[in-house]
């Protein structure tokens, strides 16, 4: 790993900015969960950890993360090879539960302060795996549509936009989307081989 990057992950590890928050602070000891990474061709833009994963310390080792792998046609072992892929969020701390025991929301203040200078330290990816709301925003832009699920829909020409990295958006792998791949079969008919086979492609290349 380089020096910059070395050092910039040490900065966020020692992050507490989520904790000054004047109106919502963040109500636990701050965990970052992240894999950055400056080889890896492949990198997960995902929301933020869940309670498990908060647990753990590992990112995606929960019921979504056997879906995602399943998905991209990775063992555990390819999965958390960091010269294979990175996975950064868009909040690196669980940022609590709601009212209803649902996630909040990645917290507001990580990406504007993290993750415009992590990215530039990993200029060597190739495809961005872009899952939930707030990563679209972010990677996106004006290319999303109106809606996660409208977004997906149109991940065809997305993907197929000139110039490095492509992005493929993605629906959530949570086990709480299993309805909606019922009833959109064409993400695992169309959607999925061409997943797998990027995914093949760019960690040959990156081992």
């Amino acid at each position: 790993m380089s020096e910059p990057l070395d050092r910039l992950l040490r900065e966020i590890e020692a992050c507490r900015i989520c904790l000054k928050h004047p109106k919502r602070p963040l109500p636990h000891e701050p965990r970052p969960v992240l894999v950055a990474s400056d080889s890896a061709k492949i990198l997960i833009a995902s929301q933020a950890p869940g309670t498990r994963v908060h647990a753990s310390g590992v990112a995606f080792d929960d019921r979504s993360g056997d879906r995602l792998r399943e998905w991209l046609g990775m063992t555990r072992e390819e999965f958390y090879d960091p010269s294979r892929l990175a996975i950064v969020p868009m909040g690196f701390c669980f940022p609590g539960l709601d009212a209803h025991g649902g996630d909040r929301p990645p917290r507001a203040e990580c990406a504007p302060a993290w993750r415009a200078p992590l990215l530039a330290l990993m200029p060597q990816v190739e495809l961005v795996l872009v899952i939930g709301l707030y990563a679209q925003a972010w990677h996106l832009g004006a290319d999303r549509g109106p809606s996660v699920d409208a977004t997906v829909r149109d991940w065809r020409r997305i993907f197929e936009r000139p110039g490095l990295p492509k992005c493929l958006p993605l629906p959530h792998p949570s086990w709480r989307n299993t309805g909606w791949l019922k009833r959109n079969p064409w993400f695992e008919s169309e959607v999925l081989p061409v997943l797998r086979a990027e995914v093949a492609r760019l960690a040959r290349k990156a081992g």
